[in-house]
C-alpha cells in the first residue's frame, strides 16, 4: 500500500490517479498526524509526503518514525527544494526529493526504487530531481 500525505487536496488527488494507474493500492491524509493517527503503518510500502504542512512537517513525520522504529521508503515531494530540506531527508534515508511540479516518470523512478526488495535503510538508493 502506496500513502500519500500532503494537505493540498489537488496534489493528493493527482498524486493518487498516477499511483493507481500504475496498479497500486494508496490511501491519501491531509495531514501527518491523521497519518499517524490511523495505525496503518504495518501496511506501508512507500510514503509520498509533502515538506511543508500545516502540523508535523514532512521531515518532522520522517523523524517521529525512525524515533519509532519504523522504516517507511519516503519519497518527498516539495514546492520547497531548499538544500538543507534535501540533504536533511535524504541523510535520514528518503529514497526521493522531488520538487513541485515534477515529471511523472521521476515519481515512478522513486517508487520502483522505494519498492524494491532490497532497499532497506543501510543500502537505500536516492534519487533527487529538480
Amino acid at each position: 500500500m502506496i500513502f500519500i500525505v500532503d494537505d493540498d487536496i489537488s496534489v493528493r488527488e493527482s498524486l493518487r490517479d498516477l499511483i493507481e494507474s500504475l496498479g497500486y493500492g494508496v490511501v491519501t491524509f491531509e495531514s501527518a498526524e491523521r497519518f499517524l493517527d490511523a495505525a496503518c503503518l504495518p501496511e506501508a510500502s512507500c510514503l509520498i509526503t509533502d515538506l511543508q504542512m500545516p502540523g508535523l512537517s514532512g521531515l518532522d513525520l520522517q523523524s517521529r518514525l525512525i524515533v519509532d522504529g519504523q522504516y517507511i521508503p519516503v519519497i518527498f515531494v516539495t514546492a520547497f527544494p531548499g538544500e538543507r530540506f534535501r540533504r536533511d531527508a535524504m541523510n535520514a534515508g528518503a529514497v526521493g526529493f522531488l520538487s513541485k511540479p515534477f515529471d511523472e516518470n521521476a515519481l515512478i523512478n522513486c517508487l520502483e526504487t522505494a519498492l524494491s526488495p532490497s532497499i532497506e535503510p543501510s543500502n537505500s538508493r536516492s534519487w533527487e530531481f529538480a
